[in-house]
């Protein structure tokens, strides 16, 4: 029996140490555009790497584009302290860093990769109702699962990335207007 039942991969992402070069890259690459950008910390006092309380926040740039049904995101660390980005692409490397999935029933989803053997390599509160984790599958999938709690917000998330591909002129690849987190 599968760890998770029929889990429908919503997102492949990347963590670059140059994020507007990477949206170039896949746009020329894979004509993906436009890319949706943000930059929105999260509170240290939300935030645990490997069982351990982080002591700062946890800051990142990300951008979103659409390819298809498929969600991409770009990620661009700025936090110095250790987590699940710097543990897969140390600064100056790049690379898909994890596949990201919405949970049917995230605490008992959680508990089954544990249960497996898996480490959550970081986990936060996106918001209060809404937990994120990074599983760390890197051995045996060469990246990590990002798990989601279903919720709204991030489902508005992922629908206007849709929305600004599928209405998108071909001008402005990077633009700003990601909803922020909140």
């Amino acid at each position: 029996m599968p760890l998770l039942d029929r889990a429908k991969i919503v997102q492949v992402c990347y963590v670059t140490h140059d994020i507007e070069a990477l949206c170039v890259k896949l746009h020329d690459i894979y004509g993906i555009g436009p890319w949706l950008t943000g930059r929105d910390p999260l509170p240290a006092a939300t935030v645990v790497h490997r069982g351990k309380p982080a002591t700062e926040d946890l800051d990142f740039s990300r951008a979103f584009g659409q390819s298809g049904d498929l969600n991409i995101e770009i990620i661009q660390p700025h936090s110095k302290e250790q987590n699940a980005f710097w543990d897969s692409f140390p600064l100056g490397t790049q690379g898909v860093h994890h596949v990201a999935i919405f949970a049917d029933d995230y605490a008992a989803e959680r508990q089954a990769f544990i249960d497996a053997g898996y480490e959550i390599a970081t986990e936060f509160a996106l918001l209060p109702d809404c937990s994120v984790s990074f599983i760390d599958t890197r051995e045996d999938l060469g990246h990590m699962i990002e798990l989601y709690e279903d919720h709204a917000l991030l489902r508005m998330v992922y629908e206007q990335t849709r929305e600004a591909a599928e209405n998108w002129d071909g001008k402005n690849l990077i633009q700003g207007g990601l909803a922020p987190i909140e």
